[in-house]
């Protein structure tokens, strides 16, 4: 089922996700809901946050980018990226590998408002997957920027904490209009 996509101004976008201890049907339904409404936005990321869930539980799926290369390596071994995608992670730890590369970035929750971020180029990443099992791996390109967008969702962080300055004075209109936007809504479904 197609989730509403939550905006900015919604106050659960700024929520620390709970860890997810077990994968109940509720979050397999969750998953499931999360990678139809991510495809339908077309997105490549996805956090539970983004529709309404304090969890730390993220979906990502970079197939439909071909423009903007990534890398996997699998205990070691260099690994094609698009044959771990759709990707779940729960829970995940994600550590910096490398120098900051300069990227554009979009957000679902942010509709047609995009950013230059400095992360990380490449991440190792620890989380579980759709089955509770332990994951480990390295990554680097769109995939390891995708993955610390949404990790840093689960944390509460959205990309426009990471943008420069001069970045954000430019977005501000638009973001003060969306937050309004976002406001106005949610005041308006609380009558």
């Amino acid at each position: 089922m197609k989730l509403p996509i939550r905006k900015y101004g919604d106050p659960v976008l700024r929520k620390k996700g709970a860890h997810v201890t077990e994968v109940t049907p509720e979050i397999r339904q969750l998953i499931a809901d999360m990678f139809e409404t991510m495809e339908a936005h077309h997105g490549v990321g996805l956090a539970a946050q983004q529709v309404g869930h304090a969890l730390q539980l993220t979906v990502i799926d970079i197939r439909p980018i071909e423009d903007r290369p990534s890398t996997l390596h699998l205990d070691g071994k260099p690994t094609d990226p698009n044959a771990f995608m759709p990707l779940v992670l729960l829970n995940p730890v994600v550590r910096p590998i490398g120098a900051p590369e300069d990227g554009s970035e979009g957000c679902l929750s942010f509709p047609k408002l995009y950013g230059h971020i400095e992360r990380p180029e490449s991440v190792d990443v620890t989380a579980a997957n759709e089955k509770g099992e332990p994951l480990s791996f390295r990554c680097g390109g769109l995939l390891a920027r995708c993955i610390q967008h949404e990790a840093d969702h689960l944390h509460g962080i959205l990309f426009i904490d990471r943008m420069n300055r001069e970045t954000k004075e430019e977005l501000k209109p638009d973001l003060d209009d969306l937050q309004a936007a976002t406001k106005a809504a949610l005041k308006k479904a609380k009558k």
